[in-house]
């Protein structure tokens, strides 16, 4: 399988809808980020109550021409209950191919562009039917809207069924120190099979590794501390750097219009951490050392 080619630290826009930005700030954003070769960004359709892909587009189209510099990876397959999308009446799932192909349309036309990167089924459904989700991917595929393919929030088992449909390229998942469940449960180990980088959602686990008051989150922090301190970089970098480390490839996602977290993250391309200091923050969050 050919990994579909992302930055190593992929921009997350989920909040753009709460940052308030006028179209010029949104810009300046984007800007940033490919000075600092985070070129990859995304997306969902109900992110910001269907909102923040048009956000994105009108500030892309300021400078369209930055189009051409960049990685947009979308999602889609949740119905919200929203004043955007009246026809919803429950808050479900939908992978027919009429709503994919509808979806990626409404994504492409609020991004202001012609293909989507890579679009990814934002969560598995038990009503998802493997051959028509990839009938929808070949049309979008040859009609040259959609690049690549993936999913987000499968199970190995679920990846499978659909991989053996169409070949995926990823599965964005939730993985941090404080959610350790991809690293047992054979979701990197099937993603290193494959060699299928996962992105990564919530590496900063929603910012609880900072706030967060439980005895398992007050461990982690302190060890996170500590090695931010030996190592002269920031406890988010560590962050980032402990989830390079996979030999899966992981990609983490940010989720911060500052500036300074980008930074951050970046950071971690430099900071390789020793097995040991690896163990360490894992110890930390499990509560016992290695059997």
């Amino acid at each position: 399988m050919k990994p579909v080619q992302l930055s190593p630290i992929v921009a997350g826009a989920w909040r753009m809808a709460d940052w308030n930005w006028t179209k010029e700030q949104r810009l300046r954003w984007i800007e940033q980020c490919l000075e600092r070769g985070v070129t990859s960004f995304d997306h969902a359709d109900i992110y910001g109550n269907y909102s923040v892909e048009q956000l994105f587009g009108e500030a892309l189209a300021l400078r369209p021409e930055l189009r051409s510099q960049m990685q947009l990876v979308s999602k889609c397959g949740i119905k919200l209950i929203s004043d955007q999308r009246p026809e919803h009446h429950i808050k479900s799932y939908d992978h027919s191919k009429k709503h994919i192909l509808n979806s990626v349309d409404q994504s492409l036309k609020a991004l202001q562009t012609d293909h989507l990167d890579v679009l990814l089924l934002h969560r598995p459904s038990p009503l998802m039917h493997a051959d028509e989700v990839a009938e929808a991917f070949s049309l979008l595929k040859a009609e040259g809207k959609v690049l690549h393919f993936g999913v987000s929030n499968f199970t190995p088992a679920q990846f499978d069924l659909l991989n053996s449909r169409f070949e995926l390229v990823t599965n964005q998942i939730e993985l941090s120190p404080l959610h350790l469940d991809p690293l047992h449960d054979g979701t990197l180990d099937q993603a290193q099979q494959l060699k299928a980088p996962p992105m990564v959602w919530s590496p900063l686990a929603q910012g609880r590794i900072f706030t967060e008051h439980s005895e398992r989150a007050k461990r982690v922090r302190s060890t996170l501390e500590k090695l931010a301190q030996s190592l002269g970089v920031a406890v988010s970098t560590v962050v980032y750097a402990w989830i390079l480390k996979h030999p899966a490839r992981p990609i983490p996602i940010t989720g911060s219009h500052r500036i300074e977290a980008i930074d951050e993250a970046v950071k971690a391309l430099e900071v390789h951490l020793t097995d040991e200091q690896w163990f360490e923050v894992w110890q930390a969050s499990q509560g016992h050392e290695v059997p």
